[in-house]
């Protein structure tokens, strides 16, 4: 059961009392690409080993290659998905190996590039996380059975425990009597996205044994002390920048005040297609508290700036409310280069940050002064080795190979290259 729309929309009491069964998968979409319910997840597909149904959170850099070779063993795409093309490699390594777990890891060989994937066939169901362990994917307890999700509040919300993180390169089967692990693929570093710690994670989240919360308190106290300005109050962009505010107050004892209001019934703005679109839902979006700021010198914090449209009309809002000075302060460092690991921000055009100097980019913004924490802060704030988290959209290195991007410890692409192949 599948349609478009918020969950509240495709799900009610009476549709969930449809669903029996004892092992089950869903799949929720947060972008607005998808146009057709063909599309939406889980995926089932039928092969010659029988339906395999699969839902995945995943960007495969190889995608196309595969795709194609799987053409020429003769299997047609109903749809094209990511999801078809891990459904049939499984496939054909089942007629091979005759063995699921064998044939699953057999898929992970083939694949480049970060995913999480939920499978059922006959009855078993199985978590997967890439060797690099890029997205987050955690274990539970629940009263009567085990979950793998993508976030720990989705096990919150379930009352359920909270046991572990999957290993990255990691194959978990959950049974009636426990959750069996298989260690297929390790990689000597892993490449765990930072910017769900910037931003992209529910603030009450816990990522490989770290609290978002508290991750993005320290991350504004270093961009506090890193970034010293002279102002009477802390304004938080919210919701995202709610979190790092906290630790840039505390950390320069500016007070904080709630000096924005969230209109709560509108879409993220990055993530829309058109700029004309994400202009109007600014301005829907937050309206500032004029007696708050009428005459004061403001900070305004926020977990990080993409295209510069959202933090532009919010400067400009301030200013119109009376602000004295604005200053902006950025809890992750500039973003300089796109994501190919599951971010929609593909090309250096969509980003405000390449090729410009903080200076250049506060004028671009209107504002008196703008702060970014430094790479080596936010590695700190996060509290994890910097060769276990992929950073490319600010250092503008890959921890995978990207046609014609670097990867993280190469000296040249060629060098890459040829270790990889040899």
């Amino acid at each position: 059961m599948k349609d478009l729309g918020l969950v509240s929309e495709v799900f009610d009491s009476k549709s969930i009392k449809k669903l029996k069964g004892k092992a089950g998968i869903g799949h929720v979409n947060y972008t607005k690409k998808i146009t057709s319910r063909d599309y939406a997840q889980p995926h089932v597909v039928s092969t010659s080993v029988g339906e395999i149904a699969l839902c995945h959170n995943s960007a495969i850099i190889n995608v196309e290659d595969l795709k194609r070779d799987l053409r020429i063993k003769g299997h047609v795409f109903l749809k094209g998905s990511e999801g078809e093309v891990m459904a049939y490699l499984i496939a054909d390594e089942m007629e091979r190996f005759h063995d699921i777990l064998k044939a699953i890891k057999a898929m992970m060989r083939k694949l480049v590039g970060p995913y999480c994937i939920a499978i059922v066939h006959e009855g078993r169901v199985f978590g997967i996380r890439d060797p690099y362990g890029v997205r987050p994917f955690c274990i539970g307890e629940l009263t009567n059975g085990f979950a793998v999700v993508s976030e720990s509040v989705g096990l919150d919300v379930l009352d359920a425990k909270l046991l572990r993180d999957v290993i990255p390169g990691e194959v978990v089967e959950l049974t009636e009597n426990g959750v069996e692990s298989h260690q297929m693929m390790n990689r000597k570093n892993k490449a765990l996205c930072f910017f769900e710690y910037i931003y992209i994670a529910r603030t009450d989240s816990k990522i490989d044994d770290r609290f978002v919360y508290e991750v993005r308190q320290r991350l504004g106290a270093r961009c506090g002390k890193e970034n010293p300005v002279d102002a009477e109050l802390v304004i938080p962009v919210p919701d995202s920048g709610r979190s790092h505010a906290y630790g840039l107050a505390g950390e320069t004892k500016i007070p904080l005040v709630e000096g924005l209001i969230k209109n709560r019934y509108v879409y993220r703005t990055f993530i829309m297609p058109e700029q004309r679109t994400r202009d109007i839902s600014v301005r829907e979006k937050i309206n500032p508290i004029v007696n708050i700021i009428r005459g004061k010198k403001v900070v305004l914090v926020d977990d990080s700036i993409v295209r510069g449209t959202t933090m532009r009309r919010i400067v400009q809002a301030v200013r119109s409310a009376g602000a004295k000075e604005v200053h902006v302060r950025i809890g992750s460092p500039p973003l300089i280069a796109p994501c190919y690991l599951g971010v929609d921000l593909k090309t250096r055009d969509q980003l405000m940050a390449p090729g410009k100097t903080v200076e250049e980019i506060g004028e671009s913004l209107t504002a008196d002064s703008v702060g970014y924490i430094s790479i080596d802060g936010a590695v700190d704030a996060i509290d994890k080795p910097k060769a276990d988290l992929c950073m490319g959209c600010v250092t503008g290195k890959y921890p995978v190979n990207v046609p014609f991007e670097s990867h993280r410890f190469q000296k040249s692409l060629d060098q890459y290259k040829e270790e990889n192949e040899g």
